[in-house]
Order: C-alpha cells, then structure tokens, then sequence
C-alpha cells in the first residue's frame, strides 16, 4: 500500500490547490513532510487547453511543490455532484493515501465546483472512516496519476479490501472568501516558489486570445497574488500568508507560546 501522507489537498480543478494552498504544502514539504494532492476533475470544460494540458501541467506543478503525490478523479469538469457514487471514490482515496490533514476548499464560493467540492471532501473523509463499509481498491482508469506513480506498484489489487481511515484534522483554505481565517501560514520564504507552480499551467495563464476577456494578463494575475498574500500576512505581521479556517475550537497548552502581537 501507498506510504500514508501527513498532508492531502483535495479541490475541484487542476490550478486550485496552487491558488490556495500551494505555498503552504509547499513549506511543509520542505520541512520532509509527505504532501499530495487530489484534484477531483481533469478540466476537460476549460475556456483554455485540454484535459491532457492540464495533465501535464498538474504534474510539472506537483514537482514544484514537492509533492509525493498527486492525482485526478474521472469526475465530469463543471459537474462535481455530492452522490455516493463520488464521496465512495474520495473515501477510496483517503483510505488510500491515509492523511493526518486534509485541506479542503472553503465551503462558499462563486463556483459551484469548488463548494461542491468542500461538501464532497468531507463527507468522503467521513465515509472512509465507517468500519463494517468495504471499499476495495481503485478500480483501472478510476484514477489518473501524475506525481508520485511508482505508488501504482505498491497499491491493493481490485480484490483487496481498503481498510477505515479518517484525517484527524480537516481545514479549509479561505483565499477568495471573504470571512476571516482561523489562522494564517507565512510563506514569505514560499511565495515566489508558489507562484512559479501556479504558472506552470501555461494553457491557463500565459498570454493568449482564446479567454483574453476572462482571464486577466500574466503580469496582472502576479501582482493579484501578490496583494492578497500580502494582505493576509499583513494581518498576522509577515509578508506572504495563506488563509485557512477549522471549524473546531482550538487548544492552546501554552499562552505565552502564542504567536502575533496583539498591541
């Protein structure tokens, strides 16, 4: 079986995880931490590129990042629904990769994909974790790998029964939302590292007609991530930070310990 991950982000598109949270799986993996990703759709409904584009970008983003691992599910672009049928495909994944965190999107937004996406996450996190629910392994084409492959040798045959695994721990990153985060991470030292994973999608962000009265230029889609994780590592004293949100109450052991003046 797959190495189990300390850090799994699941959201909708190819492109998501590097808007959100990409700076901080990237700090994590630095620090030896197992990091991956599931992107729940190939983007075969995007304005720009393909699904096979979009493959290869999520791949090339992935080796930025250092993630150990990352994959898509054959869920239709533009129609992440919140069935069994799917949350059984994202259990399968979590009783796969076995997470200590799963970083999910927030659960509001303008695209329903994305907070779709959120509802689908966790109660695929919930699901994995039932005991008398047999869930074998991933069935052929199920699942499309683009990072950490070699682990397609090491995974359950059809015939292999997944056992029960739940996250212990369950955030959401809150970048486009307009709600304030439980708690920031600085990615001063990640940023620029962050958003060369984030250009890695050339079919998306470089320069193009095709979408030009969507999607703003390349220049401008930098300064925008720049603002914002300015704006939210300015809320805690750093430069660069990326917003999340839990929705259980926090315990501090420490008071003393605890960062971010408060005068």
């Amino acid at each position: 079986m797959t190495q189990s991950l300390d850090i799994l982000a699941i959201a909708a598109h190819r492109d998501d995880i590097e808007q959100t949270c990409g700076g901080t799986l990237l700090k994590h993996a630095e620090r030896g931490l197992r990091c991956g990703v599931l992107d729940l759709t190939r983007g075969e409904m995007g304005t720009r590129g393909t699904a096979a584009d979009r493959g290869r970008e999520a791949a090339a983003a992935a080796g930025v990042l250092k993630l150990v691992w990352r994959a898509a599910l054959d869920i239709p672009d533009g129609r992440v629904e919140n069935s069994w049928e799917n949350r059984l495909k994202v259990a399968r994944v979590i009783r796969q990769t076995r997470p200590r965190v799963v970083i999910l999107p927030y659960w509001k937004g303008r695209h329903p994909d994305h907070y779709t996406a959120s509802t689908l996450g966790y109660e695929g996190c919930f699901t994995a974790g039932l005991k008398k629910l047999t869930i074998p392994a991933e069935a052929a084409g199920n699942l499309e790998v683009v990072a950490g492959a070699e682990a397609n040798d090491q995974r359950p045959t059809a015939n292999d029964d997944l056992p029960p695994h739940r996250p212990f721990k369950i955030l959401y990153a809150s970048l486009y939302c307009d709600v304030r985060p439980t708690f920031v991470v600085d990615i001063s030292q990640q940023f620029e590292v962050r958003t060369l994973a984030l250009f890695a999608y050339k079919s998306q962000y470089a320069d193009q007609q095709a979408g030009s009265g969507l999607f703003p230029a390349h220049a401008e889609i930098r300064a925008r991530l720049e603002a914002m994780a300015g704006f939210y590592g300015l809320l805690a004293g750093v430069r660069y930070a990326e917003p999340f949100v839990q929705k259980e109450v926090g315990l501090v052991e420490d008071v003393l310990a605890i960062p971010v003046a408060s005068v």
